[in-house]
């Protein structure tokens, strides 16, 4: 991931304000990227949360809302493979996210670690039709506890 980030910042043509909005939205990067970047261009720490958390949010309602169909799309056009990786992904998931419910949802996103964030939330709330409102909320104060974490350890607030 900061192999990619470095590339970025130093190809990307963008405003960093920009750069780090598009970064957060990028699938497994999401706002740990867009915020580690952030501190990379200089930019100031509540900018930095500020469009690492909007560009992680954009892309979630999307995904609650239109996976079932974009995976039946899929399927009909031969990437059907790739719809059971994803729901495979979704599924191995689902156990941690049942035992603690909301909570489980808030933590499996907010947790910086490889493989979880607000897309891969989403799509465990979207494939196994968790209630949209909780999934919602449950997904946004995880963004939130991501942004703190990371801007703490981004920022050197941490130490």
């Amino acid at each position: 991931m900061e192999a990619f980030i470095a590339w970025w910042a130093a190809h990307i043509p963008l405003s960093p304000h920009l750069s780090v909005f598009f970064v957060s939205m990028i699938p497994l990067i999401e706002e740990r990227g867009g915020l580690i970047l952030a501190r990379m261009l200089g930019m100031d720490m509540w900018d930095a949360v500020f469009w690492c958390v909007i560009g992680n949010i954009v892309p979630i309602p999307f995904i609650l809302w239109g996976l079932e169909s974009v995976f039946h799309w899929m399927a009909k056009h031969h990437l059907s493979a790739v719809v059971e990786k994803l729901e495979e992904k979704a599924a191995k998931n689902k156990p941690k996210i049942d035992r603690y419910g909301m909570f489980g949802l808030i933590l499996f996103v907010g947790i910086p670690l490889p493989g979880t964030g607000a897309w891969t939330g989403s799509l465990v709330a979207s494939v196994f039709d968790m209630d949209m409102k909780k999934a919602s909320l449950s997904i946004l104060i995880g963004i939130a506890l991501a942004a703190v974490i990371v801007t703490g350890i981004s920022y050197g607030i941490f130490g």
